[in-house]
């Protein structure tokens, strides 16, 4: 993974995504539980060009944060894209 996803301090991964479309990476989303937060680092690859990072996204639990995610893979496997779990 990018520099991005390296481990966080006090940080457990709760789960990864990555999204590809013809082959071609178009996204990763990462969930992180901080004990008191959770966070979601996102990684975003345009067709030229370097990846994004937008966020992070910052919710009060995980359940939270999972609803944020299943959204977005929602979205991204409407837009044609097949999602993994990493």
């Amino acid at each position: 993974m990018t520099g991005l996803f390296r481990q966080q301090a006090g940080a457990r991964e709760l789960f990864a995504r990555h999204a590809k479309r013809e082959g071609r990476s178009v996204a990763r989303l990462r969930a992180l539980d901080y004990g008191d937060s959770c966070v979601v680092e996102a990684e975003v690859y345009p067709t030229q060009g370097d990846a994004m990072h937008p966020g992070p996204y910052t919710f009060a639990d995980a359940r939270q944060a999972t609803a944020f995610v299943t959204e977005a893979v929602e979205s991204l496997m409407y837009l044609g894209c097949d999602v993994y779990a990493e």
